[in-house]
């Protein structure tokens, strides 16, 4: 089957609000041509300047077969309710954005709807299910990255760090950089595919030159995935370091994190698992994180490194707002928008490519 559903301008117009003397991000962006293929829409896109790609990937099969909640499915939708009706004004170029599609994921989903993680023989067939979505995300963004575009990743979960990072290693033929902001390390074993293990995998493939992880909360990773972490020689630099011991400040912390990601001539993945800022609707909801103004810095200056080929925007779930669904929606939106724009500003900024 097809790995990816266009989405066309007519079907987005449904989320666009309009106000008589505005005008919205939504009329500037650009939308694929149904009959092209997405070969021929990403070398379109690419020949008029384009630069940016967003996907969207509506699932939560990986969450859940990590044990944690659903809901991650809704993310990308939360995100262009808001994005799509941004003020249009020249400090946004939406002519350089693709809104491209969504991974094929609802087969996928239906499959899910009747297993329970708590069963051994449902939480099998979840990671097996999740293992089929790594093929799609695949080879839904290996031909952005080969068009020489940068993807901007949104929903589901953390799972689908795996497949992003296989994309860009193959499209570059080496190891890749990764950094992770994210309380977690997911370095879990190698028990079949969910969010918790997508970097102990692409470790196990040889796929990371080194991996860091920004924000690392102390108590929430087993003993084993650090022990594993240390194993590979990857690096994190903790929470409690930062905002109780005080080692650092935010912007230390994040000066520390590219000195330790940055190499001449390998490409930077940068994840961002939402679930690192404080009361985020989240598969796994965190009261002690960073806020969202420390996560849209963070972003801004990894942003403006020649070498970032991606953003990755994971786990945003809304029905985990303790108010419900239409809270979550609103907050998911307008965080993930947010980060999207400093994550585009942050690359407005960056100086000329070294390569």
């Amino acid at each position: 089957m097809n790995a990816l559903h266009y989405l066309t301008q007519a079907q987005l117009a449904r989320c666009c609000q309009q106000r008589s003397g505005e005008q919205r991000l939504s009329a500037q962006l650009r939308f694929p041509e149904a009959t092209l293929s997405l070969a021929e829409n990403l070398a379109l896109h690419a020949a008029h300047g384009g630069k940016f790609v967003i996907l969207g990937i509506p699932e939560d099969l990986g969450p859940r077969a990590n044990g944690g909640f659903a809901g991650a499915q809704l993310g990308f939708q939360a995100f262009l309710n808001k994005f799509l009706n941004l003020q249009a004004n020249a400090l946004l170029a939406g002519e350089s954005i693709l809104i491209l599609g969504e991974v094929a994921c609802a087969d996928l989903q239906a499959q899910s709807t009747a297993l329970d993680h708590q069963q051994p023989e449902h939480l099998s067939q979840l990671r097996a299910l999740c293992a089929q979505l790594d093929e799609r995300v695949f080879s839904a963004v290996q031909p952005i990255f080969a068009q020489g575009l940068t993807p901007i990743v949104i929903g589901g979960g953390h799972n689908n760090a795996l497949p992003l990072l296989r994309a860009l290693s193959d499209c570059q033929q080496q190891q890749v950089n990764c950094i992770n902001l994210d309380p977690h390390a997911d370095f879990r074993a190698l028990e079949g595919r969910h969010s918790g293990n997508a970097f102990s995998y692409a470790q196990a493939e040889a796929l990371l030159q080194h991996y860091f992880v920004l924000g690392l909360h102390e108590q929430k990773n087993n003993a084993a995935s650090l022990t594993a972490l240390q194993q590979a020689n990857f690096e994190y630099l903790s929470y409690q370091q930062i905002f109780v011991e005080g080692q650092y400040n935010w912007s230390q912390a994040i000066e520390l994190s590219l000195q330790r990601v940055l190499s001449a001539n390998t490409k930077l993945a940068l994840e961002v698992d939402t679930d690192c800022i404080t009361s985020m609707p989240a598969s796994a909801l965190n009261y002690s994180g960073i806020s969202v103004a420390e996560a849209e810095q963070a972003v801004f200056h990894f942003a403006k490194l020649p070498q970032t080929a991606y953003l990755h925007l994971a786990e945003a779930a809304p029905a985990q707002h303790p108010s419900g669904e239409a809270a979550g929606m609103n907050q998911c939106g307008q965080v993930l928008s947010q980060l999207v724009q400093a994550f585009l500003a942050g690359k407005q900024q960056q100086p000329p490519s070294i390569d």
